[in-house]
């Protein structure tokens, strides 16, 4: 098949594609594919050619949609990674995933160019300082101004299009010590002498007017000749990595037919119409950011781009542009209905995931009549699983709704075998819209898949009727006393109490029981929060003695990734620091009620195995199986980030536009 903005032009050209929401400044899809079509050669004249990986750092700007359709139609695999990355976080992502080139703006540029040739830049800075000049390689144009005004030029400079077009030639290696190496071969040392043989590790492009000499203006790149692929569902796509946050990032491979499939299947789910208007303020670089722009290419919807998340200007956008559909993680919802306390009327789709949505929040959507879609997904499965109805939700707190069309999901325990409809285990995904891998790493992927397909170190159960309820990961279960406690049920508990907005629960370090269980816990006031016993005494009623929290903690909000996901790193550090001080607080005081929740004196494994649920616990026997800790990376079509947007240049048809003019930066 030809890109998909191919054939959605040949179907309805005049129709609207793209608007950007600051400024209401629209694109048809005629406009949009000769924006696409001239990047695509401009990306071509620097050397960009079919199979190579395009990484891009940017904020949500109209540029951005512009690459992703360039990048389908020159047949090369598109990298999204976080504008807010570090170059120390950058160098290693780059290095993952092979980039054959990367492409940033003026917000980005100075990380791609630290991580790209950071080593080289403070050699040259170093002898530049001691003959008493200024550094050529590293340093900005002389002009001063160059930098103030680099969001809104007009003019182009001349820069050193060799560097966009010497690629790594040993990107397809998975050495990881290749960027390292180079620097350490003959003549590494001439660039201290000759700035302009200091090359990055990876040829930069940038989007708007550059400050540094070895990064080319794409706008002033040659045209060079498009031969537009030709796809297959088999061919890599994109490479989209995990929130990490369990661990490190893990490059993630999505297919044509992965994409396909999600785009199609969501369609089918959520009642896609060519009238739809989608609000894309979530971060293109996640799954919940970049999949509503696939699917809308696909079924001719419109995409209305913010740059970056404001509660208040969202909510107002929704209004303003008659927005049928949005995806947002808890969290940004919450925000927006305090902010304005309910939503537009034209909205059809709240489709929310990236965490799970607490039942009061549910509810609130229900009485304020704002139709919200509970989702469950990840970057592995090129976003939802499942996905519920508002009146599923309603009827059915906490659950996620049904597989998506064409997704197998079963419930499995450490042996593999599928469990009955009730009982908890590991959730297994098959189906088209699953990866086929992890980029480079044939471990982490072996370890991912096995009987029934993707393990996505997640636990939960299927109700009689067959609807998802997804309680935490796997290696969050607490083993205390030889019993397996879920995290999950303990917080759904937590958050039954009038006065918990929130909760997360993780395993700390007990000598008895060899762990116990913690609480970290968001009163719903501050001012007049619940006792630590007074939340005892209510799970008491509610869990099997082994499963309640002795250890309990109060914050203002749970640590969380970008995508709105909690950071169980930081909760279990958190909650360990205060058991740390509980046990300190016991070896003063044999009071077991304390605060902070002292060890309850009943044997855990006296209590049975089974919890106030009815539901058997894990044998803890057994070995778990499944990804690692950090393989899966819970998004949906609803992961949450600050994205951007930024200066204006360029025309519809000059190659880097849909221009920023009409960015919606705040």
């Amino acid at each position: 098949m030809r890109d998909w903005l191919a054939h959605r032009v040949a179907a309805t050209p005049d129709a609207e594609a793209l608007v950007a929401a600051r400024s209401g400044r629209t694109w048809t899809y005629a406009e949009l594919h000769d924006a696409a079509d001239a990047m695509a050669g401009r990306l071509a004249g620097l050397g960009v050619e079919a199979g190579d990986h395009v990484c891009v750092a940017m904020r949500n700007r109209p540029q951005y949609v512009t690459l992703l359709h360039a990048s389908m139609r020159l047949g090369t695999r598109l990298v999204p990674v976080s504008a807010d990355l570090t170059p120390a976080e950058l160098a290693p992502a780059l290095d993952r995933a092979d980039a054959t080139v990367l492409v940033c703006d003026a917000d980005t540029e100075r990380t791609a160019v630290e991580a790209t040739g950071a080593a080289e830049a403070d050699a040259m800075t170093a002898a530049a300082e001691a003959a008493d000049r200024p550094d050529p390689g590293t340093e900005p144009h002389p002009n001063p101004d160059r930098a103030a005004d680099a969001a809104n030029a007009d003019e182009t400079t001349e820069t050193d299009d060799e560097d966009a077009t010497n690629a790594d030639e040993d990107n397809e290696t998975d050495d990881p010590t290749r960027r390292d190496t180079a620097r350490d071969e003959p003549g590494a040392d001439a660039a201290v002498e000759s700035p302009e043989h200091a090359e990055p590790s990876v040829p930069l492009v940038s989007v708007d007017e550059p400050q540094w000499e070895r990064v080319a203006y794409l706008k002033s790149a040659p045209d060079g000749a498009v031969d537009p692929a030709t796809w297959e569902r088999s061919d890599p796509l994109a490479i989209l990595f995990t929130s990490g946050s369990t661990g490190a990032p893990k490059p993630v491979v999505l297919t044509m037919g992965n994409v396909l499939s999600s785009a199609v299947a969501s369609a089918f789910r959520l009642g896609v119409t060519p009238d739809d208007r989608y609000l894309a303020t979530l971060s293109l670089h996640h799954t919940g950011g970049i999949m509503p722009l696939y699917r809308a290419t696909l079924y001719g919807t419109s995409v209305v781009l913010r740059r970056s998340f404001d509660p208040g200007d969202a909510a107002d956008d929704l209004r303003k542009y008659d927005v049928t559909g949005v995806s947002l993680v808890p969290t940004m919802l919450r925000r927006m209905l305090d902010a304005r306390g309910t939503l537009s009327d034209s909205l059809r789709v709240v489709l929310l995931g990236g965490a799970p949505a607490p039942d009061e929040l549910v509810e609130r959507c229900h009485d304020y009549s704002v139709p919200v879609h509970p989702t469950y997904g990840m970057t592995e499965t090129a976003s939802q699983v499942t996905t519920a109805s508002p009146d599923e939700a309603a009827a059915d707190p906490g659950t996620v709704g049904r597989p998506q069309f064409w997704t197998d999901l079963t419930v499995r325990d450490e042996e593999g075998a599928v469990v009955p409809a009730g009982e908890t285990g590991e959730l297994v995904v098959d189906g088209p819209t699953v990866t086929p891998g992890y980029y480079g790493d044939r471990e982490a992927t072996d370890a991912a898949f096995g009987p029934g397909g993707l393990y996505t170190g997640d636990v939960g159960y299927r109700d009689e009727d067959g609807y998802l309820h997804v309680l935490n990961r796997v290696d969050d279960r607490i083993i205390t006393g030889g019993e397996n406690v879920d995290p999950g049920e303990v917080v759904s508990t937590l958050r039954d109490h009038p006065g918990v907005v929130d909760a997360a629960v993780a395993g700390v370090p007990d000598d008895e029981w060899g762990e116990r269980v913690a609480a970290l816990v968001v009163p719903v006031d501050g001012e007049a929060a619940p006792t630590a016993d007074e939340l005892e005494s209510f799970c008491r009623d509610r869990l099997a003695p082994f499963k309640l929290p002795r250890t309990v903690r109060f914050r203002d909000a749970l640590p969380r990734t970008d995508t709105g996901t909690v950071e169980r790193p930081a909760v279990r550090d958190l909650l360990a620091a205060a058991s740390e001080d509980d046990d300190e607080t016991e070896d003063e005081s044999p009071d077991p009620e304390t605060e902070t929740g002292a060890e309850a004196e009943t044997d855990p494994a006296e209590s049975g195995t089974d919890g106030a649920d009815g539901r058997a616990s894990s044998d803890p026997e057994t070995d778990e199986r499944g990804a690692d800790g950090g393989t899966n990376d819970r998004t949906t079509d609803g992961d949450a980030d600050d994205s951007g947007d930024a200066s204006d240049e360029g025309s519809a048809t000059d190659g880097t536009a849909p221009t920023d003019a009409d960015d919606d930066e705040e």
